[in-house]
């Protein structure tokens, strides 16, 4: 009679667990929408990662939407650590006319997807850290040279202008984009 209740227990215990279950799968399918990746956590409080830095900034929209063309903005949203080179608009209109119209393409994502690569390093390092004559490689796969002249520094001859710490590493502005040898 004891196995009889015990196994009738059991029977009931996982009848209720499995209503439950699905139940709970239901809601959480019906009402719970796909998250698109880091870039989708919002969050208020915190200091924000290198992406949020850049779409912050009135001088930096050029630069969101060829992060956003080239999908990189769910790549540069998590931990890092990165230090980006980011060009401000003026440095996007230096270009010869038409280019960034051209890059932003889908047929070109894999020229823009570089480019920008060629801005990022995986490391968080501010700008004293750099020496002169220090050369260090990019997510690319290709080397930049930095120069150090008093305060300035320049990376393959382009000043930093400004910096500014993010959650995820450092977005150090710069007015020249930095095209791959």
């Amino acid at each position: 009679m004891k196995t009889v209740i015990s196994t009738l227990s059991l029977l009931i215990l996982l009848a209720a667990c499995q209503s439950k279950t699905d139940s709970t799968t239901k809601i959480a399918t019906a009402e719970t929408p796909a998250l698109e990746g880091q870039s989708a956590v919002s969050d208020d409080v915190s200091e924000k990662d290198v992406v949020k830095v850049a779409v912050g900034s009135p001088d930096h929209t050029t630069l969101v939407a060829a992060i956003k063309a080239a999908d990189l903005v769910n790549s540069l949203s998590n931990a890092g650590p990165f230090t980006v080179f980011a060009p401000t608009n003026a440095a996007f209109n230096k270009l010869p006319k038409g280019t960034v119209e051209d890059l932003l393409k889908p047929e070109n994502k894999s020229k823009l997807e570089t480019i920008l690569q060629h801005h990022v390093m995986t490391s968080a390092l501010a700008a004293d850290f750099f020496q002169d004559g220090q050369s260090m490689g990019m997510v690319d796969g290709t080397n930049v040279t930095f120069t150090v002249k008093g305060s300035d520094v320049f990376v393959d001859g382009n000043k930093i202008l400004g910096s500014v710490k993010a959650s995820n590493g450092w977005v150090h502005v710069i007015d020249t984009v930095i095209l791959p040898k």
